[in-house]
């Protein structure tokens, strides 16, 4: 299977068949072409200070078990598995929290950047928006937050999120409309912009409408 990562072409197929033929070095593609994913993951995840360790622990532990490797299987979604639960007993033995801002750090990685030349006003209402959405994610329930950062911050299909979350299919969409619908409970400013929307063009099609017909 050939993907782009990294912004160069691999074929994982063919570097974990090298791999498992006795050329251990050619995983360095791999490790070259997932790092910023892997390290995006275990940000959003909360691995905060120890995302690097967390990140090269995650490899070697993928390494190892490249015989349990599915041929034909996507290389990413199973990494970022062992990335969630690398992160996960990072984060339980450490004692830690979740971090807001480590999930900021993911976020803007993972979205383009405000350009300079936006308008200020613009930008600094971007800003506000993007730290509502940071706290509310905090406050969903761990399914709930997984689902949501692996569909939307990493940009992952439902078929990849269900295997790197090891969750079947439907549980992933139902669980993804469960997060959304509470996120749109936890952004009540959000939802009344959204909802305010079609109000604000009703109004200006009646106000056309009655200038039409004056």
């Amino acid at each position: 299977m050939e993907v782009l990562e990294g912004g160069r072409i691999v074929d994982e197929d063919a570097v974990i068949a090298r791999v498992r033929a006795g050329e251990p070095e050619a995983y360095a593609e791999l490790v070259r072409a997932f790092t910023g994913v892997a390290l995006r993951a275990a940000r959003a995840l909360g691995a905060g200070a120890d995302v690097e360790d967390v990140v090269q622990q995650s490899f070697f532990k993928a390494y190892c078990n490249l015989g349990r490797f599915k041929d034909g299987s996507a290389f990413r979604p199973w990494l970022l598995k062992i990335v969630a639960n690398e992160t996960r007993n990072t984060v339980r033995s450490a004692g830690r929290q979740r971090s807001v801002l480590g999930r900021e750090a993911a976020m803007v990685e993972a979205e383009p950047l405000i350009p300079e030349s936006a308008d200020p006003a613009a930008a600094a209402i971007e800003i506000e928006r993007r730290a509502e959405l940071l706290d509310a994610v905090e406050r969903l329930s761990e399914e709930h937050r997984l689902v949501v950062t692996y569909r939307y911050l990493l940009e992952m299909d439902e078929a990849e999120t269900a295997q790197a979350l090891g969750w079947p299919r439907g549980t992933v969409k139902s669980r993804l409309n469960r997060a959304l619908r509470k996120l749109g409970e936890l952004l009540p400013r959000a939802a009344q912009g959204a909802a305010s929307v079609p109000a604000q063009r009703s109004r200006k099609g009646g106000d056309e409408h009655g200038r039409a017909t004056r």
